[in-house]
C-alpha cells in the first residue's frame, strides 16, 4: 500500500519560476504554484544564452552583489557580480535587478529564465549551540530544509541544524574565499559510505576523504565536519543547505542504471517537479529536469549544474531522456549521464503526492 504524504500541498515549499527577460529593472518575479509562497533559497538560471552561471541566493546571506554563489564555479560569495542579481526575497517570489553591465544573469530581454525555490524559516535565523561550534540557522521542520552558516576552525567539529531528524543530504560552500561545493549523504549506501562526498562544480566521481565528512553519520541535532578547508578551514565562513526527506514531498537516494533506453523506474511516492541526477562511479554531468521546461513532444529540456551551458545544449547530450511519472520518474535513454551501466545518486521534491495525508490517490494535474 502507498504511504501517505505529510505534505498534501507541495507549493507551500518548493515553487519553481520561469519567465522571459525584458532588461526591466527593478523586476518581480511571482510565483504561480497554489499557495504564496516566500523562498529563502533561490537557484537561478539563463536558459537561453550559454556562459551565463547558476545563480545561488539564500536568506541567511542576504541579496544583491556581495552574496550571489556559483553553482558551477568554486568563486567566492559575491565574485563576478556584473549581470544583474537578486535583490530581495518577496511575499510570493523574488525581485530582480539590473547589473553594472547588463542583466544576462538574471533578466536578459529575450531569453528564458527559471528559478528553482525553496522555503526555509522565513528569513528568521536563530544562534545554534547544539554542536562544538556554534552555526547560525533557519529551519523548516515540516519541510525538512535548514538553512546554516558557521564559520571553521581548521579541526573536527560539529554544528546544529535546526531538523529535528538527521538530514539525508547536504551541500556546504566555502563563502570568503575560494572553496568546492561539497555534497554529501547520511546514508553510506547512496555514496558508499560517510566518508564519500561529491563536487556540485566538477563532472568527477565520488571521491573519499577522512577529512571532509568523517566517519560518524549525521545525528538529529548535529552535522559532522572533519577540518578540510573545503568544509571546515580556519576562520574560513561557509553556508550549508541541509535536506531531510519527507515523505510525499522530498526524496534523496541512489538507482542501478541499466544502459538500456527502456530504463529504470525509480519510486518516489510523488509525482516529481523536479530532479537532479548525478552519475556516482565515473564522469557525469549534475542534470538537471523540471516540469516547467518542456519542449513539443512532451520531453523535458534539462539543464546541467556543473557549467554554465544553455538549456539542452546539443553538446552534452541525449534526447528523450526521462518521464516524470504519478510516483517517480523512468528512465528513456541510455545515456551515460543518467542511465549507463553506472550507480546514479538523485535528488527529487514533489509537484504533488501519489497519495493525500488523508490516503486519497492524487489525481495527475
Amino acid at each position: 500500500m502507498a504511504a501517505f504524504t505529510t505534505i498534501d500541498d507541495p507549493s507551500v515549499y518548493f515553487q519553481i519560476a520561469t519567465w522571459t527577460g525584458n532588461t526591466s529593472a527593478p523586476r518581480s518575479i511571482t510565483n504561480d504554484g497554489n499557495s504564496d509562497m516566500q523562498p529563502d533559497w533561490v537557484w537561478g538560471k539563463n536558459r537561453t544564452t550559454a556562459g551565463t552561471d547558476h545563480e545561488i541566493y539564500d536568506s541567511n546571506r542576504g541579496t544583491g552583489v556581495n552574496f550571489n554563489l556559483k553553482s558551477s564555479s568554486s568563486g567566492a560569495e559575491g565574485v563576478g557580480t556584473t549581470y544583474g542579481q537578486l535583490t530581495s526575497f518577496d511575499t510570493d517570489g523574488f525581485t530582480v535587478n539590473a547589473g553594472g553591465t547588463n542583466d544576462d544573469f538574471w533578466n536578459e530581454n529575450g531569453s528564458e529564465f527559471v528559478a528553482w525555490q525553496w522555503k526555509s524559516g522565513g528569513g528568521t535565523t536563530a544562534s545554534n549551540t547544539s554542536g562544538t561550534i556554534t552555526s547560525t540557522v533557519q529551519a523548516n521542520q515540516t519541510a525538512g530544509f535548514s538553512i546554516i552558516t558557521y564559520t571553521g576552525t581548521g579541526g573536527s567539529e560539529t554544528f546544529g541544524h535546526g531538523l529535528g531528524v538527521a538530514p539525508d543530504m547536504w551541500i556546504i560552500k566555502r563563502r570568503n574565499g575560494t572553496g568546492s561545493w561539497a555534497v554529501g549523504f547520511n546514508d553510506s549506501d547512496v555514496l558508499g559510505g560517510t566518508s564519500k562526498y561529491l563536487i556540485l562544480q566538477s563532472d568527477a566521481a565520488v571521491s573519499t576523504s577522512l577529512n571532509f565528512f568523517g566517519t560518524s553519520a549525521a545525528s538529529s541535532t548535529v552535522m559532522r565536519i572533519a577540518g578540510d578547508a573545503t568544509i571546515g578551514g580556519s576562520s574560513n565562513t561557509y553556508v550549508a543547505y541541509a535536506f531531510a526527506q519527507k515523505q510525499g514531498f522530498s526524496k534523496f537516494g541512489a538507482y542501478e542504471g541499466t544502459g538500456q533506453r527502456d530504463g529504470v523506474f525509480v519510486y518516489l511516492g510523488f509525482q516529481p517537479a523536479f530532479v537532479m541526477i548525478k552519475n556516482i562511479d565515473g564522469s557525469g554531468r549534475w542534470t538537471m529536469f523540471d516540469n516547467k521546461r518542456t519542449i513539443a513532444n512532451g520531453d523535458f529540456e534539462y539543464l546541467v549544474a556543473d557549467d554554465d551551458h544553455a538549456e539542452s545544449d546539443t553538446g552534452l547530450g541525449f534526447t528523450d531522456p526521462i518521464d516524470f511519472l504519478s510516483n517517480g520518474f523512468k528512465q528513456k535513454n541510455s545515456d551515460a549521464f543518467t542511465n549507463g551501466s553506472s550507480t546514479y545518486m538523485y535528488w527529487a521534491w514533489a509537484e504533488h503526492p501519489f497519495v493525500t495525508s488523508t490516503g486519497i490517490p492524487t489525481t495527475a494535474r
